[in-house]
């Protein structure tokens, strides 16, 4: 972690986060009065065994789904309290996603699939392009450009869902085993991207991950055992 992070605003945090599912009588608590908080520029790992709640912790981190307790603070909005208008505003203007599979609309070039998430704003279809051109560029993909999903290897279809998740200089990306679909050689320069972007664009990153090499290069890392979530001591750089 850069040592003025922990001087930078917390940009999205919950307090007392728990989501429970009913079957019947059958009452499974999946997440127990959960806090966390993650600052500009910070890059938090959240593990955990499969079935443990973690993608169910994120999708309530990003407004996906509902907690039954507790809140959801992004940018100083509770976004419990939100309309679903203005939740869908906070999402696309506020957060970014990428998850294990890209996800790409495969009728669509890169180009267009990036710059959707300016169109769906209303933003100028030029400008859109023309941000979409740029961070495209950036994540190594100017030759790609007009090619579909399909045309894609699985290492640049993810870089087309991380640029995706960038086009609007998000404050946050949530990611989702964005490296579980991929072999090691790619998953490292995944690694490699994401830490670029986060030192020069100073987003912040919650990767949920099985990776331990993805892992230890967060600057913090949480587990997720029995629906609470711990701090684990490790992270930091390693290349």
């Amino acid at each position: 972690m850069n040592e003025n992070t922990s001087l930078m605003p917390v940009v999205l945090s919950c307090q007392g986060l728990s989501k429970t599912y009913r079957q019947g009588e059958h009452v499974l608590p999946v997440l127990r009065n959960v806090d966390f908080a993650i600052r500009a520029g910070e890059r938090v790992a959240i593990t955990g065994a499969s079935g443990s709640g973690k993608t169910t912790l994120l999708n309530l981190l990003g407004g996906i789904d509902s907690a039954s307790s507790g809140r959801v603070v992004i940018e100083d909005k509770d976004i419990t309290t939100l309309s679903a208008r203005e939740l869908d505003h906070i999402r696309n203007q506020t957060l970014g996603f990428v998850y294990q599979f890209h996800h790409l609309l495969g009728e669509f070039s890169a180009l267009e699939n990036v710059a959707m998430p300016l169109i769906i704003a209303r933003q100028d279809f030029k400008t859109a392009m023309t941000q979409a051109e740029t961070i495209l560029t950036r994540v190594g993909l100017a030759e790609r450009l007009k090619h579909k999903p399909s045309q894609l290897s699985g290492g640049e279809r993810q870089r087309v869902a991380i640029a995706r998740a960038l086009v609007n200089n998000p404050a946050c990306v949530l990611m989702d085993e964005p490296t579980g679909n991929l072999d090691r050689a790619t998953a490292a320069s995944i690694h490699r991207l994401m830490k670029e972007l986060n030192q020069s664009l100073g987003t912040s990153f919650i990767i949920v991950t099985h990776d331990p090499d993805l892992a230890s290069q967060m600057d913090r890392i949480y587990a997720l055992h029995d629906g609470m979530l711990m701090e684990q001591k490790g992270g930091g750089d390693s290349d």
